[in-house]
């Protein structure tokens, strides 16, 4: 039953992790984050096993398991912390996207080596990954481009059903990806990030849907993870856990990210910031629990060890990564806030009400309504400012804190929205300094 439960739980949390993905944040960033959640795994199950075989005494099949399940990263767990320091993007690209890729190779491998008799061939596990990957990748690409068309050219009766539509969507993803044999975990994060990118209606409404599920799912998966642990047991794993958590965080983890991005040529600040920010969360727990179910053996030492492992390491880790980015001087200050917008289709007059709101550090402060310079067929029609609602004048200066609606046509809807996030990253310069609808590169 935990390991159903932690199942779902998984899902829900790659859902909300692909949901606020920022596809132009992780495209540049999509190589060398597919490298480290394929070359990097297996170097940090590599030396993990070595050091829980060797320095431990585990069997090989137990320091593989162990190996392969605390050597996925937690999507959830990273991007909490590195929330409270603004990082270039192709740091946080690199790490979201590893997070939401490793979870589907990690549960082939510890399945796989949880599998009762001997472990297959290396080329063959490495063949059954690839093809699974593939297969997970198709389908949650092609479910998340069908689910966003459908959101986006059919009205649904309530606003509150948009939220409901898009897990609705995501779940799907993970059961057509599982039931074609590939990766429905990969499927769920792939299909997930589509929608995230799609400007469907009623989009920050969704966003905070998704994120409570989230949250829930790994609360409710600490407590029920933490009724399979007796304190006791957890004291005689302490010393284990503790070596194999420093083998991994000082020497597994960094050689896997300086070897698997040496094609890359990054900075080194920001290979040591990717080496400490190998946060683990619920989902370690949640695959420890698969060597429990087929019955391995010392599989509940296995549980106990990555449970310490987890809650030791993170508390560690987590409150030292702000600092470690400051320290390492990755804080990325000066790019300016993107804006909220908010969509509500208009169906019988075939266009769509945007509410924008104007963040503290939006560069369209300061801007006046006529030098929006929106689409024909677009126009914004009030302004909400200090709790007072106005309509508007070409030459009314906007300001951080109001809400403006804009009413947008069908055709233009996109048009529009580009244009305003271009003003807000750009200013009264978008246009020279970029395209109309969209930043400069």
């Amino acid at each position: 039953m935990t390991q159903v439960i932690g199942y779902a739980a998984l899902v829900v949390i790659l859902a909300e992790g692909g949901l606020g993905t920022k596809w132009k944040e992780i495209k540049p960033a999509l190589p060398a984050a597919a490298v480290l959640s394929l070359a990097g795994i297996a170097v940090s199950v590599g030396v993990t096993a070595a050091g829980a075989h060797y320095l431990v005494g585990l069997e090989w099949r137990q320091a593989l398991i162990i190996g392969a399940v605390v050597s996925s990263t937690d999507a959830a767990a990273v991007f909490s912390v590195l929330r409270k320091v603004p990082l270039p993007s192709r740091v946080t690209g690199i790490l979201e996207a590893e997070s939401g890729f490793n979870d589907a190779p990690v549960v082939i491998l510890v399945v796989a080596f949880s599998t009762a008799g001997p472990v297959e061939h290396w080329y063959v596990l490495i063949g059954e990954i690839a093809l699974e990957l593939a297969i997970g990748a198709a389908i949650g690409i092609a479910v998340g481009w069908l689910g966003a068309f459908g959101l986006r050219h059919v009205a649904l009766p309530a606003s509150g059903l948009y939220p409901i539509a898009v897990m609705a969507i995501a779940v799907a993803a993970y059961a057509a990806g599982a039931m074609a044999h590939g990766s429905g975990f990969l499927a769920v994060y792939l299909a997930s990030m589509v929608l995230g990118n799609a400007r469907l209606p009623h989009w920050p409404a969704t966003r905070g849907f998704a994120e409570g599920l989230g949250w829930i799912a790994q609360i409710g998966m600490f407590v029920l993870l933490g009724l399979l642990v007796t304190p006791h047991d957890l004291l005689d794993d302490m010393w284990p856990a503790i070596i194999i958590g420093l083998i991994l965080t000082v020497v597994a983890r960094p050689l896997g990210v300086v070897l698997s991005l040496l094609p890359f040529r990054l900075p080194w600040q920001e290979k040591a910031l990717m080496s400490w920010a190998g946060l683990r969360g619920a989902v370690p727990i949640i695959l420890a629990t698969i060597p429990m179910v087929n019955g391995v053996d010392d599989s509940e030492r296995i549980f106990n060890i990555v449970f310490v492992l987890v809650v030791v390491y993170t508390l560690i880790q987590g409150p030292t990564l702000p600092w470690l980015a400051r320290k390492l001087r990755l804080g990325d200050s000066s790019g300016a806030a993107d804006l909220g917008i908010e969509s509500a289709p208009l169906e019988r007059l075939r266009g769509h009400l945007l509410s924008v709101a104007i963040p503290k550090g939006s560069r369209m402060h300061g801007v006046e309504v006529g030098e929006l310079r929106m689409p024909a067929g677009a126009a914004v029609t009030l302004v909400v400012r200090n709790g007072e609602s106005f309509v508007p004048q070409p030459t009314t200066v906007l300001q951080r804190g109001d809400e403006l609606l804009v009413v947008a046509t069908d055709p233009v809807r996109d048009a529009a929205e580009k244009r305003l996030r271009a003003v807000g990253q750009g200013g009264k310069l978008a246009g020279w300094l970029g395209t109309a609808g969209q930043e400069p590169e």
